[in-house]
């Protein structure tokens, strides 16, 4: 599989990565056992590239990731987590959610996701959702990142949200090695297109392309009724667009989810296209797709002269 390099950090990814939200129980409670057949597969297709989060799952995602590549070589995987929201025990004694960007608490953060995922040190750390204290994660958590880099303590920072004004804000950014945009740059919809793609190729900041599914919608060669946006039900109009995709993408002779992981990929500024699963099965197609060299001129002409993606 491909590779991609994250700025001038040095650290490189695979072309395809595993995106770990699943494994927090997204939609579904997930065993352990379920969690290491798909992180199995994954590594089976060639990616050595795996995202998590503290989010996900309240820490349970980290932990599932973790004990399933305890066996794996640690210096052929290259793994990224998040920071900004601690997990920490509640006064019914649960577990919960707590934002914070200061330097006491992103160091807090990385050293709480090293823990629950038994290694010792993170690949990659991004600053999650900071459009919630926007001013907080701009004055005080990339500065923090700055630094623990600058120590070694991680090989590459960047920022992961589907906001477009803190991907915007953040896009200029040159201290960053990487973004993380979720669902703003897909073949359903492309905000990212106009202002932070370019912002970031201006700076040197490579891309990381995840939510390329738009919540599952594109996942399907046609969308179910039932289909979700954003986690939600997913609008009419959006639903009837994802539809014509996928008329077009079968009239071109391919699927709509191979078009979809082809669509993320294309530009060079993308140096992984991120993909969760919740099946072994479920990867190892998306490793098919996202490996396919066929090429797609054909359908990008089409949608094009649709209006559905830009020229």
């Amino acid at each position: 599989m491909r590779y991609g390099e994250l700025g001038s950090s040095g650290v490189r990814v695979t072309a395809l990565g595993l995106g770990t939200a699943q494994l927090g129980d997204l939609y579904e409670a997930m065993s352990q056992e379920r969690a290491t057949a798909i992180v199995d597969a994954a590594w089976q297709a060639g990616i050595r590239y795996f995202d998590t989060a503290p989010h996900y799952g309240l820490g349970l995602a980290e932990k599932r990731l973790g004990h399933a590549l305890r066996s794996r070589p640690r210096a052929q995987y290259v793994l990224s987590s998040k920071v900004g929201r601690l997990i920490r025990t509640g006064n019914r004694g649960e577990p919960e959610r707590s934002w914070d960007f200061t330097e006491a608490g992103v160091r807090s953060s990385v050293e709480d996701s090293l823990g629950r995922l038994g290694l010792d040190r993170l690949d990659i750390a991004l600053l999650h959702d900071p459009q919630e204290r926007l001013t907080d994660a701009l004055g005080t958590g990339l500065p923090a990142l700055v630094r623990l880099r600058e120590e070694g303590v991680v090989g590459a920072i960047g920022v992961g949200t589907g906001d477009l004004t803190a991907l915007t804000a953040f896009a200029d950014r040159a201290e960053l090695d990487t973004i993380m945009i979720a669902g703003r740059y897909t073949l359903l919809e492309q905000p990212a297109l106009t202002k932070v793609i370019p912002a970031a190729r201006a700076a040197g900041i490579s891309v990381l392309n995840a939510g390329v599914f738009n919540s599952g919608m594109l996942a399907q060669d046609r969308p179910a009724p039932d289909a979700r946006y954003e986690y939600r039900a997913a609008p009419g109009a959006l639903l009837a667009r994802a539809r014509r995709l996928a008329e077009l993408a079968a009239a071109a002779g391919t699927t709509l989810p191979r078009a979809a992981l082809a669509y993320a990929a294309r530009d060079p500024l993308v140096a992984s296209v991120v993909v969760g699963a919740d099946s072994a099965g479920q990867i190892l197609a998306n490793a098919r797709m996202a490996q396919d060299p066929r090429p797609l001129d054909g359908l990008w002409h089409a949608l094009v002269a649709a209006g559905l993606i830009p020229a």
